[in-house]
């Protein structure tokens, strides 16, 4: 593989013959994804152990108690000494009933339209008492059922509550109580050179194991399924089957959702975790309304037209997104775009890809205008589009 920041991340699935039905809580062995190349990776860890400062206290739904979503943190000794440092050893008691591993199901359609199933593994952090827990979106992407197994080897299904593609943070909940609820720290804080520890479930099978490393650099632009976004690099080892998962400072504190790794001919030491300050702010909204608040919207579902394979698929000449629906009442209804339109181009810059479309979004904000340039009826329309939250 090139040498390069930015690198294609692709799952590929171990297919099984059957779907198996499960009660809420379970006991079972596992069927789990296997990967190749350039995988997406993580592992989890929670954190227990005293801890002082600020936390944020909220409800689901006008009648559900009240829960911590997270806390942020300066944890402390038995004394109310702030905690400098731990051993590693230290770091990974604390952190292990935080941890869960994550198996999902699919429903899969062949292309002689025969449905069979796969399944995947991956893992996620506890950060409420009462069984919410954040895990990579491309860990349950498309899932037709979740299953989370706690470190004490009690396993629960889950529901979604939300989850945010651009990000790839995902939000689901077990029917739990008691839970440990990892401690949450300050990505921002944080040196290059900084040891960190992973925990996770590599393999698919291997729960609760450990590697360490240091954090390689604090802000490298990495592709995941086609989502261009800005990473923690660690030389901590990750694995497949780890997606979803944590890294961990000295401290014990869970600075990153580890989301990807590098692999290929010679390449070693190359992982890569979202800062936990990014999952914060998605993950509480994805709780609270379902969405990433304050983003830039379109009001269009399009498809990519990024090959001419893709073109002869859908019957057109040109590359680009095709729009299939336009939301009534929406900026780009009122700008007139329409239905069958192709987007080929946007402020004068080509675009043929969601990445492109979206870097082309992310330098502006709510209220700038934006031309597009579309295909209709073998004419090139220009349109003006105010943008909107």
């Amino acid at each position: 593989m090139e040498e390069k920041d930015v690198i294609d991340v692709e799952v590929k699935e171990e297919e099984i013959n059957k779907k198996e039905e499960k009660p809420e809580k379970v006991k079972k062995e596992h069927k789990f994804l296997k990967t190749a190349g350039i995988i997406v990776a993580c592992g989890v860890m929670g954190i227990g152990g005293g801890f002082a400062g600020a936390h944020l206290a909220m409800y689901i739904g006008s009648a559900a108690p009240k829960e911590v979503l997270y806390q942020s943190v300066i944890q402390t000794n038995a004394d109310g000494s702030a905690v400098s440092g731990m051993t590693l050893a230290d770091v990974a008691a604390n952190v292990r009933d935080s941890v869960v591993e994550i198996t999902t199901s699919k429903v899969e359609t062949s292309p002689f339209f025969q449905q069979y199933i796969t399944s995947g593994a991956g893992s996620g952090v506890i950060v409420s008492s009462d069984g919410l827990i954040i895990t990579n979106h491309h860990v349950i992407d498309g899932a037709t059922s979740i299953t989370v197994r706690l470190a004490n080897g009690e396993e629960y299904d889950a529901e979604l509550v939300a989850s945010d593609q651009q990000t790839d943070v995902a939000v689901i909940r077990i029917r739990a109580t008691g839970l440990k609820p990892a401690v949450l720290g300050d990505s921002d804080e944080l040196v290059v050179g900084e040891e960190v520890i992973a925990v996770g479930n590599p393999l698919g099978s291997l729960g609760g194991t450990v590697t360490d490393g240091i954090i390689s650099a604090l802000d490298r632009e990495v592709t995941i399924d086609g989502q261009t976004m800005t990473l923690l690099q660690t030389s901590a080892a990750i694995s497949p089957g780890n997606s979803g998962g944590g890294l961990f400072n000295t401290r014990g504190e869970l600075i990153g959702i580890v989301n990807a790794k590098s692999s290929g001919t010679d390449v070693e030491g190359l992982g890569f975790a979202i800062p936990v300050n990014v999952v914060k702010d998605v993950a509480q909204d994805l709780i609270e309304t379902g969405q990433v608040q304050g983003r830039l919207t379109l009001g269009i579902s399009y498809l990519e037209i990024s090959s001419l394979q893709t073109a002869q698929q859908y019957g057109v000449n040109v590359l680009g997104l095709y729009i299939s629906e336009v939301s009534e009442g929406s900026n780009a209804d009122r700008a007139g775009l329409q239905p069958n339109d192709i987007i080929i181009a946007v402020d004068n810059e080509q675009v043929t890809t969601s990445a492109e479309l979206r870097s082309a979004l992310n330098n502006h904000e709510a209220g700038d205008t934006m031309t597009f340039t579309v295909i209709r009826d073998r004419q090139y329309v220009e349109l003006s589009v105010v943008l909107e939250a």
